[in-house]
């Protein structure tokens, strides 16, 4: 059992510093691209733009603290309505349980 750990380990180490050995793939450049390539490169290119453009009108949104107002506005609406709607189910109660 102890002579198969071992094995293992040294595997294990071998594997990981072959691993580091290994060099990166250099693309070369003067093979020329294909249909399906231009085409891909191209909706890449434009999604990465769009991406990025909505990125920066999330950004100047977030800037301008328009959630905060938002909640502020809720709020203040809601405590609003609800003294109204307290004073007409008096009213209401009122009309139809007079005594």
């Amino acid at each position: 059992m102890n002579k198969l750990l071992g094995i293992t380990v040294l595997v294990a180490l071998l594997a990981v510093s072959a691993e580091s050995f290994r060099m990166p793939r250099q693309a070369v450049e003067d093979q020329e691209q294909g249909t399906l390539t231009k085409i891909t490169d191209g909706i890449r290119s434009y999604y990465d733009s769009v991406v990025n453009t909505a990125s920066g009108y999330l950004e100047n949104i977030k800037g301008l603290k328009l959630e905060e107002k938002a909640k502020t506005l809720y709020t203040d609406t809601t405590v609003v309505l609800s003294t109204y709607a307290g004073i007409a189910q008096d009213q209401l109660y009122h009309t139809f349980y007079h005594k």
